[in-house]
């Protein structure tokens, strides 16, 4: 009899510590639950805001090509007036060693003609 006495004994304590383990199992796994539904949060808030800058960066990237689109035109338009510019260039350079020339031709004849006079 005093084993039967001794199994009811063990029957409570074990079923109030199966409880309190039990207990203490669940409030684990919430708290890991609840963690990882932080951590799911904090990932989805950083994934919007990564689609957001994202956003951002491609308007500005779109714009930059509408930009470098619109200059590049530009470009192409003017090139024919820079191409002028050049020739124009060109022309006065050969002008300008002409004149040059001609100036110290000049010199040569004013120099011969003041000999000539002396004579």
């Amino acid at each position: 009899m005093s084993g039967k006495g001794e199994e009811g004994c063990l029957e409570v304590p074990s079923r109030e510590v199966c409880r309190e383990m039990f207990e203490k199992v669940t409030e684990y796994l919430n708290g890991e639950l609840a963690v990882t539904v932080e951590e799911y949060q904090l990932l989805l808030r950083l994934n919007q805001m990564s689609l957001a800058k994202y956003s951002d960066m491609s308007a500005l990237a779109r714009r930059l090509n509408e930009v470098s689109q619109r200059l590049s035109d530009k470009f192409v338009s003017l090139q024919p007036y820079c191409d002028l510019i050049d020739q124009v260039e060109g022309s006065v350079s050969a002008l300008e060693q002409t004149a040059y020339r001609l100036d110290a031709y000049c010199k040569r004849l004013e120099t011969k003609f003041r000999e000539l006079e002396r004579r």
